[in-house]
């Protein structure tokens, strides 16, 4: 975390002083006398943000810089003898709670954090789906099931993947329709319910030389269509070694920020259980390209067999959490 102090009086910059010496990345921004454009100036350099004044200052510089809570960076706001540390913006997504608290230690103070799930004791669902690569498909309907867990202290959680503990705020159910939120890599599992889409697949593909990016793209959102997969759930795509040149591939990946695995013919063939291809063979030396690169590349299994188009073939595995990087990547 990049860290930016702010002060305005003697008191403050004294303060700022010693945190900055003891806080990892942290810098003392000096500007001109008005705080509004040195904070501004500032905004898109820094993850976070320590500003030693009186909050009301930092609420009117604040104002025109806000854009969403994913990207803003956090800010802290104390007063001049550390007594009181306030986490004011990106509480949860942003580390401003944990800053505060950080802080107020180094301060021998006391931090303030005023977002419910902290003041009650519940899990932070924002930051719980973030740590377990969760997507969120829609924000609005998120947001509900945040405030319903807040409201209630429970929500009720169905889930067709495995994860090795739940926090103890879910309240796990059998059937989709009893649930308040959904963790799954199905694209919709029961109506207009929030979902969190895992990422947790992975594509292997074949394709004819030459292969245009319009191809693959077709290709993928037929097959999502088809089979109800999310693709926020697909995590990357695989594919045998002899395509690792192939533009429209590649390109494809590049588009839609898709790690890429390649695997040699060996790798591929050492894959059991696999009906070979005779054409596939002939043309690569490998039994098959997308079931075997997609088990390899998951390290886990197929749920869906290789699904042909003109000039692609993709198969689907599911893989085991927790969801890492493909081994190999291009």
């Amino acid at each position: 975390m990049k860290i930016a102090l702010l002060a305005i009086t003697a008191g403050g910059k004294a303060l700022a002083a010693k945190l900055t010496a003891k806080l990892a990345d942290a810098t003392f921004v000096e500007g001109p006398e008005k705080f509004s454009p040195t904070l501004a100036a500032a905004w898109p350099h820094y993850d976070a943000f320590i500003c030693i004044m009186a909050s009301g200052i930092v609420v009117r510089a604040l104002a025109p810089l806000l854009h969403d809570k994913k990207t803003d960076p956090c800010v802290v706001v104390l007063d001049e003898q550390g007594r009181y540390v306030i986490s004011l913006l990106s509480g949860h997504l942003g580390g401003g709670n944990d800053l505060a608290r950080h802080v107020a230690t180094l301060c021998g103070g006391q931090a303030v954090i005023t977002t419910a799930s902290d003041v009650l004791g519940h899990i932070a669902l924002d930051i719980w789906a973030r740590d377990h690569a969760l997507q969120v498909a829609d924000k609005a309907r998120f947001t509900l099931a945040m405030t319903q867990l807040v409201n209630s202290g429970s929500l009720k959680v169905y889930s067709d993947i495995e994860l090795p503990e739940w926090p103890a705020d879910f309240l796990m159910v059998d059937k989709a329709d009893q649930a308040e939120l959904i963790i799954s890599f199905r694209q919709k599992v029961s109506g207009h319910k929030p979902h969190l889409h895992p990422c947790n697949l992975v594509a292997g593909v074949g394709c004819n030389r030459g292969t245009p990016v319009a191809a693959f793209a077709e290709a993928f959102n037929e097959l999502c269509t088809n089979h109800n997969l999310a693709l926020a759930s697909l995590r990357n795509l695989a594919s045998i070694d002899l395509k690792n040149d192939e533009k429209g591939l590649l390109e494809f990946a590049r588009q839609n920020r898709y790690p890429l695995a390649f695997y040699s013919k060996d790798e591929l063939n050492n894959v059991p259980g696999l009906t070979p291809s005779a054409a596939v063979l002939k043309a690569t030396g490998a039994q098959g390209v997308a079931e075997p690169a997609a088990i390899l590349s998951s390290n886990g299994q197929l749920i869906i067999g290789k699904q042909k188009w003109q000039d692609v073939t993709i198969a689907v595995a599911q893989a085991p959490w927790p969801w890492s990087a493909p081994d190999q990547a291009a």
